[in-house]
């Protein structure tokens, strides 16, 4: 009975752990997949909900409403506000070198890396620039001149900033990581409140015709992933050289060799 004991213990069950289908990064490319997949599939979607937006005579008439442009203005906003704040912490610390950073450097270091890569380059600078899907303002079937182009699929359509993928999308998803900075035991509302914000934001550029539905999911998926893998590279399984003690450590060095260099040249 106990050999029978031993060898079930040692036989693993057939296919993936339960953990490893929670993992972020694995979470992040199901949701990507999933989604791309559905609107493959069912390209009406995007059109559906689109029209949902739209008038034929007037086109998209939430994109001249005041309360909804000075939403768009609330998030550019938050994301500048949000990088004032992070440079502002590596300033203070390189001006009084003895002191803490007000932000931890780790945290300051995942967030503007994970807004540089995710939003930026990945966003911003690959997918917008080079697909070619023209926005929904722009397509035959809501008063534009070029023909609707599905999820995915390469054109030169639009030869600049296109539709694919939303890069104000992916900005919101990346402000929901600034609740990491927050005191712990106010990172569940902050999360709650960005939430909100990241979907007001998003479904804002889709009511002003602006983006696909479509763009807006892969967008929030693309941002996931970029933010669970350097999560996980910088914040939860960090190199030697980025741990946390250690990148203040060494804007301790930086602070106080500037401030050696001015008390010199003083």
């Amino acid at each position: 009975m106990s050999d029978r004991n031993d060898i079930g213990s040692r036989i693993r069950p057939f296919g993936p752990s339960p953990e490893w289908f929670a993992d972020p990064i694995v979470q992040s490319v199901g949701f990507i997949l999933v989604v791309s997949a559905v609107f493959l599939v069912f390209p009406g979607i995007d059109r559906w909900f689109s029209g949902l937006f739209y008038d034929p005579e007037i086109g998209f008439p939430m994109s001249r409403l005041g309360a909804f442009t000075g939403l768009r203005r609330l998030g550019d906003w938050l994301v500048w506000a949000t990088v004032i704040a992070l440079v502002a912490a590596l300033i203070a610390k390189l001006a009084r070198p003895a002191r803490p950073t007000p932000i931890p450097p780790r945290d300051i270091l995942f967030l503007l890396a994970a807004l540089a890569v995710g939003p930026g380059l990945v966003v911003n600078a690959f997918l917008k620039e080079n697909w070619g899907r023209p926005r929904p303002a722009d397509v035959d079937i809501f008063g534009g001149d070029v023909p609707f182009v599905g999820v995915w699929r390469i054109t030169d359509r639009c030869l600049s900033n296109c539709s694919f993928v939303s890069g104000e999308a992916a900005t919101a998803v990346w402000l929901i990581a600034v609740a990491i900075i927050a005191p712990p035991r106010w990172r569940r509302p902050v999360v709650a409140a960005l939430v909100v914000v990241a979907v007001a934001l998003s479904l804002n550029r889709i009511a002003f015709g602006r983006h696909f539905l479509s763009d807006v999911l892969i967008a929030w998926g693309l941002t996931l992933l970029v933010l669970a893998g350097l999560h996980r590279v910088i914040v939860e399984r960090p190199p030697a050289w980025l741990a946390n003690d250690r990148l203040e450590a060494g804007l301790t060095w930086l602070g106080s060799k500037f401030k050696r260099g001015e008390e010199a040249g003083g």
